[in-house]
């Protein structure tokens, strides 16, 4: 009989029991109880013929949402990374060359994996914080010559959105250049249309405007951008990711690649099923009105936006922090006060932002008001010059006039 190891001692582990918070940081936002439900429901094997009914649904559910009738339209297994990997990594083959942007966090991070999948990369310069200027990007092209563009719709280090997309696309197909747009801000959450502004491959998150737990994310690709995936020399260094092969998973096949992470479609589908419910446009317009809200709170207690109001991100308001305040402190502050997630800048502007989200089911008026209370008085106790309740008063002012 086998003998027992006793120096392995069996772990006392509680029950699980995390904090409520109240999250309007840059991502995850508050989970909509429907899709919390949706996970809750039993499992069934990811070849079954009701889970390929239910894939079918979200295919469907994700072309609304990204406003395409791409056949190539599909949830990646894997957090909004992995949509993003997907992308670049089956797009991009050794001897492309990719153009990126250098406003903000997520362009390096493209120009990351651009390079691991074997590309040059080349970048189109604009200042953290700025959007593309659709000049600076055809001068680019021109100069270049790239096989890739790609640009950050809603870009979650700096609260930019980019405007424009449709210039950014015309001028990059001129020079039969394939266009990858990050949209994982975006989707769900501002105006997104990819057919309209002939973006070739959108991919994004389900966390954010969704409101549904990362797992399974936004992937859409144009027919010209799945020839080139079907088209290349090599195969992509991901086996995983390989759009090839997922093809025979997602497409009419539907034969064996990987197990799907079964829950988290489930969740996509309910989260999905809510946007289609609530209407596209009135989502966005729901987003807008109240992150003006809340920038009309944030603004009237004396801070400042980051974003000039002419590419202003409702879904990431991305506010300066006042002069001698620690980002860091104020958002741990929150945390233990209030149970309230914001959070503090990346890269270049780490330490001068705060990024508050409005995002899917945390942009509610409760909510908004929450943040702008929360928010003055935890900066107030720590001596910065805000007037709290002109910031709540102004929020609930802006909160009537779109009621």
């Amino acid at each position: 009989m086998p003998t027992t190891d006793n120096s392995y001692p069996k772990p006392a582990v509680s029950e699980l029991t995390p904090p409520d918070r109240t999250l309007m940081g840059p991502g995850p936002s508050d989970t909509n109880p429907r899709v919390l439900r949706a996970m809750s429901t039993p499992l069934v094997g990811h070849l079954d013929p009701s889970f390929v009914e239910i894939m079918d649904e979200v295919q469907e559910l994700l072309r609304y949402t990204f406003q395409t009738d791409n056949e190539w339209t599909i949830p990646v297994s894997g957090t909004g990374s992995a949509a993003m990997e997907a992308a670049i990594g089956n797009l991009v083959e050794p001897g492309d060359t990719m153009l990126v942007p250098t406003n903000g966090y997520f362009g390096g991070r493209m120009a990351s994996m651009a390079r691991r999948a074997g590309g040059t990369v080349v970048e189109v310069d604009a200042t953290w914080g700025e959007p593309l200027d659709p000049t600076a990007v055809d001068d680019a092209l021109a100069e270049y010559d790239p096989d890739i563009f790609g640009f950050v719709h809603a870009e979650t280090s700096t609260g930019v959105l980019q405007p424009n997309v449709s210039e950014l696309t015309a001028a990059a197909h001129e020079h039969d250049t394939l266009v990858i747009a990050d949209t994982v801000t975006s989707i769900g959450g501002v105006e997104l249309r990819v057919d309209e502004w002939d973006i070739d491959v959108a991919y994004a998150g389900p966390q954010k405007c969704l409101s549904c737990p990362p797992g399974a994310s936004p992937l859409t690709l144009s027919d010209q951008g799945m020839d080139k995936v079907l088209a290349r020399d090599e195969e992509p260094r991901s086996w995983y990711l390989d759009l090839s092969l997922l093809e025979g998973y997602w497409g009419e096949k539907r034969a064996y690649h990987h197990t799907a992470p079964i829950t988290n479609v489930y969740a996509l589908r309910e989260a999905l099923r809510l946007v289609a419910e609530e209407g596209i446009e009135n989502r966005w317009e729901r987003h807008e009105r109240l992150a003006g809200a809340l920038k009309a709170g944030v603004e009237g207690m004396g801070l400042e936006m980051n974003a000039s109001e002419d590419y202003w991100l409702p879904s990431l308001n991305a506010v300066r922090v006042p002069n001698g305040i620690d980002d860091g402190a104020v958002c741990e502050a929150l945390l233990e006060q209030y149970d309230l997630e914001i959070a503090g800048g990346l890269g270049d502007l780490s330490g001068e932002i705060f990024r508050i989200g409005c995002m899917g089911h945390s942009a509610r008026p409760e909510n908004v008001i929450y943040v702008v209370t929360a928010l003055g008085d935890v900066l107030e106790s720590m001596g910065a010059d805000v007037d709290p309740g002109s910031g709540v008063t102004a929020t609930r002012r802006a909160l009537e006039k779109t009621e």
